[in-house]
């Protein structure tokens, strides 16, 4: 369990360094409010349902992600639901930025996200070509991050993977 809690924040932690790095800067000196939702998709090489040394990020995966948020302004009460398919780029990230929603008037509790796993395109690649077999297809777990500051959430979910349909035991043992 606690390997898992470890695996989950360096992946968000990773999310949050490549938000950073790959969003175009703004020039205004207000920001707009945004809740960010994203996640990776990785080869598990090894069918352990972890990120190893052998493992690799895949680019061209489709994703779907549905979220549920319940918004309490000082005008309104209400569910709002958002659903969007994203395809992940050359890191394996997936990312949907919502600029509809103030991040400070979403109650954290009231809030439910998912990703799934939905299909990938045909690879040339021989290694990206032997990763087809879905593995962890479906999460609700997600860590958020608020920051009141630059108007700012983000919602970042445990990696979702594929895994090749036989496992190289001279590559990853016998467990």
């Amino acid at each position: 369990m606690k390997k898992k809690l470890i695996t989950m924040f360096l992946f968000v932690l990773m999310q949050l360094l490549l938000v950073n790095s790959l969003s175009p800067k703004q020039s205004s000196p207000k920001p707009n409010a945004e809740i960010t939702v994203m996640g990776f998709v990785y080869c598990d090489v090894c069918s352990n349902n972890t990120f190893s040394k052998h493992s690799y990020f895949m680019s061209g995966v489709e994703v779907r992600i549905i979220c549920r948020f319940k918004v309490a302004s000082s005008r309104t009460r209400e569910t709002l639901t958002f659903s969007a398919n994203r395809t992940t780029n050359e890191f394996g990230l997936y990312k949907v930025a919502i600029t509809s929603l103030d991040c400070a008037d979403v109650d954290n509790l009231a809030t439910s996200c998912q990703a799934s796993l939905v299909g990938r395109r045909r690879s040339s690649s021989s290694l990206d070509s032997s990763c087809n077999v879905p593995g962890y297809r479906t999460t609700t777990d997600q860590v958020v991050f608020k920051s009141e500051r630059s108007k700012l959430c983000v919602y970042g979910f445990n990696a979702l993977n594929f895994r090749p349909f036989k496992k190289d035991l001279a590559l990853c043992g016998k467990k």
